[in-house]
């Protein structure tokens, strides 16, 4: 892998708009998605093996564990259960089918094994979006009015969840029940970001609970701390980086997913990572996103 700082290129393959990654430890295994180009990414974190690339036959936005022989992807119309081993995707509940015009976004499994997942307009029409609750097929609404929901993740012991709406610049925790990720309290202002550089995008909490963000735009990640503090920002070598997700044996590193979504041709030419896939060492621990509970 060719490094550069703290920072090391897991995939040169570049994205059009890398997301939703997600690390299985049975073997070593990094996963993600290009989502405009309708693509599903699998490489081993360790040596210098390039990754497979599967063609999906639809859009997909994020991808989750849910045993070593399947795993759960979140697609423009609903959610369905891919087999690693054959690649056979069967489909296992429609999300907002109605609208069309729609299609996931980020997503995060809870402790309690259930799904949350946003989704936004295709063009990124504002109101359109809502982060849903999914625990096995049962499908509930959380928040609605929403225009790029991101940002999702949870407390280690799952009494907290986090969100953002990228483009009002707020990320939000909310109280959970831990038994099952529903909420049991309203959303509360955790940082305002808004009139900051970049947007906040995609999240994961390491062991100690800080939250870790993508700052999309401004080329670098930002933690937060429970009390709402933004109290570390590492640079990453693209512009545009999307989702960070923990990986690697130790789980001491940050897979991150990048996009070149919206750059011409020079912007693309003054950021020559656009849209590349890296492993950063933020100098964390982080904790395994827990399986999709198909059962729940």
């Amino acid at each position: 892998m060719d490094c550069s700082y703290d920072a090391c290129v897991l995939s040169q393959v570049r994205c059009h708009l890398g997301e939703g990654p997600s690390y299985d430890p049975r073997t070593d295994t990094a996963w993600w998605v290009d989502i405009l180009e309708a693509r599903l990414f699998e490489k081993p974190v360790a040596g210098s093996r390039k990754a497979l690339v599967h063609v999906l036959p639809f859009q997909v936005s994020d991808v989750a564990a849910i045993d070593g022989f399947h795993q759960l992807l979140a697609a423009e119309d609903g959610l369905y259960v891919r087999a690693i081993r054959d690649g056979d995707i069967r489909v296992l509940c429609p999300l907002e089918e109605e609208l069309t015009g729609n299609r996931s976004n980020d997503g995060r499994v809870h402790p309690s094994g259930a799904l949350w997942i946003g989704t936004m307009d295709r063009d990124a029409a504002k109101g359109r979006g809502s982060i849903y609750h999914v625990a096995g097929t049962r499908v509930r609404r959380l928040f609605g009015g929403l225009t790029v929901p991101n940002g999702i993740s949870f407390s280690p012991d799952g009494a907290t969840g986090y969100f953002v709406d990228t483009d009002e610049g707020v990320l939000r925790r909310v109280p959970l029940d831990p038994r099952t990720g529903l909420p049991n309290g309203p959303p509360a202002t955790h940082f305002d970001h808004r009139g900051g550089e970049g947007g906040i995008d995609g999240a994961a909490v390491d062991a100690e609970g800080l939250i870790w963000t993508a700052r999309f735009g401004a080329a670098c990640l930002d933690a937060y701390n429970p009390d709402g503090e933004r109290v570390r920002t590492v640079p990453v070598p693209v512009r545009q980086p999307t989702c960070p997700t923990f990986a690697g044996r130790d789980l001491d590193r940050l897979l991150v997913t990048s996009a070149y979504e919206g750059m011409d041709a020079a912007a693309r030419a003054a950021d020559p990572e656009h849209g590349r896939t890296f492993l950063v060492d933020v100098g964390a621990r982080g904790l395994l996103e827990p399986a999709f509970r198909l059962g729940a």
